[in-house]
């Protein structure tokens, strides 16, 4: 993204936040006179900026998206208010009523994304929703998912006249299963079943990266 995104604050819900936004490539600034252990490692590394201060006027200059942050009301008010007057998108946390945006709790299993929200009601219900769909949705899922379209790509190139009938029989949950027990040639036949010949080399290299990436 490479865009200016500002949190003010520095406890755990920043420290949320802060994680949640760097995978999308943000220039992330934190405000704060103090900060977790982990966003003061983050700056160490120069993976986040810090501004060792409280928010003061004028800090959101240049910002595309803010969050506020802070367990004071009076800053989280002035955050918002000067977003407000710049255009940023703008979210304080656990102030529905002062969100240009909602930020969902997310489950991530490699492409495979669900998001939970609640509109703001209830972060804590969300978070909690949040750990129970990561039990229904195992880590196995992100392979299987990779799988699919994978060969739903070679399905769609091969133009056959059953790729219809083929396209269907890619979801078949039991592959979780196999994935779970390492049942790996019972995977691989069902993928090259679907995806003939050239669906076994890309099955095994995914297999091995999922796997190296795993044990790691």
């Amino acid at each position: 993204m490479g865009k200016k995104v500002v949190v003010v604050g520095g406890g755990r819900v920043a420290e949320r936040k802060v994680l949640s936004l760097l995978p999308s490539g943000a220039k992330v600034t934190v405000i704060s006179p103090e900060l977790t252990e982990c966003l003061e490692g983050l700056a160490g590394k120069a993976e986040i900026e810090h501004l060792k201060r409280p928010f003061s006027q004028g800090d959101l200059k240049g910002a595309w998206l803010v969050i506020a942050a802070t367990d004071d009301s009076k800053v989280q008010e002035q955050v918002f208010l000067e977003a407000e007057r710049r255009g940023c998108f703008c979210n304080v946390v656990d102030r529905p009523e002062r969100c240009s945006f909602i930020v969902p709790s997310v489950v991530k299993r490699g492409a495979l994304t669900i998001a939970i929200s609640t509109g703001g009601q209830s972060p804590g219900l969300a978070r909690a929703l949040r750990i129970e769909l990561e039990k229904e949705f195992p880590r196995q899922w992100a392979l299987y998912v990779e799988l699919v379209g994978m060969l739903r790509r070679l399905i769609l190139e091969s133009g056959s006249d059953d790729a219809g009938q083929r396209l269907e029989r890619l979801i078949r949950l039991e592959c979780i299963d196999w994935i779970r027990e390492k049942e790996w040639e019972k995977l691989k036949e069902w993928a090259i079943e679907l995806g003939g010949k050239r669906a076994e080399n890309l099955v095994k290299q995914a297999i091995s990266s999922w796997t190296d990436s795993s044990s790691n």
